[in-house]
């Protein structure tokens, strides 16, 4: 994600360098045909470039605001992710906690449940990241789990899906052996089906794309605007006798208009690993942190600042 509020120059001419180099060739072949080359035919009405320069506004601000809205979807998703681990694991540690006055309680046995659960479901908002992202880094996962859970988890095809299974199996067993007991469940069950939601959410966003039909339009019509342009200016500026001024003018509109379009292209899809993605691996971190410190722990790994302006 982006965080810096001033882009440089450079870069966001690095990051248009086809758009401008395109848009710099023609307007200066055109500039050369009229002006040298005395091919007045080269003009067209500056009408047809407003007209379709006006139908281009109108799928670009639709998609744009379509695009936006995916992505704030996206972040808002993971900030009920954030909220939804933190109450799992607190209902994690004052449940188990509750029991030690029962005669069955072994606190041996509830501490390595609580450290077991609440890794747990680190390890899940981490796999959620990698499901996401289509990474493979597994690895990242072995120092939250068993030897065991580690290799069931990695041999699945959905490893944040295999987490949760793992995790609902151990609240039973924690039940049978009175590591929690009366309707403690119930609770932790809602947070699951909540943390589950969250899951399918995220994975429609990722497998269901915008749809194609205005993606493609408004890309050919981007084209065929930008490429229109010089020659429905190059008339006018003639006539108020400075046919060059045409190249810039016509280079900037072309700049403006392929902004706007790669703005909306980039924010369509929020888990790609880009910069302006949300930021899965700071939201993960966060959630590891609040976690590990819930229980008690004090080396907590060090929290994810931005660095030149972006956090990913």
């Amino acid at each position: 994600m982006i965080v810096k509020k001033i882009f440089n120059p450079l870069s966001v001419a690095r990051y248009m360098r086809v758009e401008l180099i395109a848009s710099t060739i023609l307007s200066a072949a055109v500039f050369f045909l009229y002006h040298n080359r005395h091919l007045e035919k080269v003009s067209l009405p500056f009408s047809i470039a407003a007209i379709l320069g006006s139908a281009l506004a109108i799928f670009l601000a639709f998609r744009n605001n379509n695009s936006y809205s995916r992505w704030w979807e996206a972040r808002t998703v993971w900030g009920g992710i954030v909220n939804s681990s933190r109450v799992l694991a607190r209902l994690i540690i004052t449940f188990a906690d509750s029991h030690s006055h029962q005669p069955q309680y072994v606190k041996e046995r509830s501490e390595a449940f609580k450290k077991e659960m609440v890794y747990l479901l680190i390890a899940w908002g981490h796999a959620l990241r990698l499901h996401l992202r289509r990474q493979d880094d597994w690895e990242a996962l072995r120092p939250l789990l068993s030897e065991a859970a580690f290799r069931s988890v990695a041999a699945s095809k959905n490893q944040p899906n295999a987490l949760q299974l793992l995790t609902g199996r151990r609240i039973y067993e924690a039940m049978a052996d009175g590591t929690l007991g009366g309707f403690d469940s119930f609770q932790m069950e809602g947070q699951l089906l909540a943390l589950a939601n969250y899951q399918g959410a995220c994975e429609r966003i990722k497998n269901t794309p915008l749809l194609r039909q205005y993606h493609f339009f408004t890309k050919l019509f981007l084209i065929v605007f930008m490429a229109l342009l010089p020659f429905s200016l190059i008339a006018d500026f003639s006539k108020m006798g400075a046919p060059a001024l045409m190249i810039p003018v016509s280079i900037l509109v072309s700049f403006v208009f392929g902004v706007m379009g790669k703005v909306g292209e980039v924010n369509e899809d929020p888990f790609e690993n880009r910069i302006t993605d949300v930021p899965l691996t700071a939201l993960c971190n966060t959630i590891e942190r609040d976690l590990r410190e819930m229980l008690g722990e004090t080396d907590l790994p060090d929290k994810l600042e931005p660095k030149e302006g972006f956090i990913f």
